[in-house]
């Protein structure tokens, strides 16, 4: 077990050291899709939809570009997938 926590915080180390922009966008985006998660668990049922959508939204672009930039097609289609889809709940969200 303790070899499992020292390689995963090794592999984080060298992420960072790797590619820093990218390390920090992507916390940033965890801590975006995990903020969205707590208030929509806090609010249901009737999340502030009109508000989350567009934050989430942002957080899966920042995803999809880092998906990109480690030339992960399976997580680049999925983020790309889900901005589409939010984009277009968003859109319908808007236009009631």
């Amino acid at each position: 077990m303790n070899d499992l926590v020292r390689n995963i915080f090794d592999w984080i180390k060298e992420d960072h050291a790797t590619y820093p922009v990218r390390f920090y966008l992507e916390v940033t985006a965890w801590a975006i899709s995990i903020g969205c998660s707590l208030t929509m668990a806090l609010t249901v049922p009737t999340p502030p939809l009109a508000t989350l959508y567009p934050i989430w939204i942002v957080g899966c672009c920042i995803y999809a570009w880092a998906a990109w930039t480690r030339k992960s097609s399976g997580m680049l289609a999925n983020y790309l997938l889900l901005v589409t889809i939010d984009s277009i709940a968003l859109l319908r969200l808007w236009s009631q």
